[in-house]
């Protein structure tokens, strides 16, 4: 099992940081990612909206399954190439001074049909790096 856990402190509100990253326009700021939209017949924001995100080689559906504006909220994989067998990622939002500390984790494997171990050691990687991408351009876009 992969687990990845990113903490970082961005300077904004947490209602402003929450509604970033809860977003899936969010996802579309990284090369890896060309859309990421909430599906077409999902009722966002909130418990159940579904997230559909496509990139370079992969692609994902991630439903809602907790929504606490604006102090966290947490997604499953529901589908996905390759394949993810997702125990499930939180973000939770704490206010920090005049900015908002953001932890980040999620945990997942991939099943011998998705590439097992092998898939693994390619996408802890390039999922962490992604996901700091994904704070980084947060905090680039609010921080002005």
């Amino acid at each position: 099992m992969v687990t990845i856990h990113l903490q970082r402190t961005i300077a904004a509100p947490p209602d402003r940081v929450f509604d970033w990253l809860a977003d899936p326009a969010g996802l579309a700021t990284i090369p890896l990612v060309r859309r990421a939209e909430w599906a077409p017949d999902s009722a966002p924001p909130g418990v159940g909206a579904v997230r559909v995100v496509t990139g370079y080689g992969i692609w994902f559906h991630e439903k809602i399954t907790a929504y606490d504006a604006p102090n966290s909220y947490s997604y499953l994989i529901i589908g996905s190439f390759p394949a993810f067998d997702h125990q499930g990622g939180t973000l939770t939002f704490t206010p920090d001074g005049e900015g908002t500390h953001v932890d980040w984790n999620t945990s997942y494997s991939h099943p011998l049909r998705g590439g097992g171990k092998a898939m693994e050691a390619v996408t802890h990687p390039l999922l962490s790096w992604s996901f700091g991408q994904i704070l980084d351009n947060c905090a680039r876009a609010l921080e002005r």
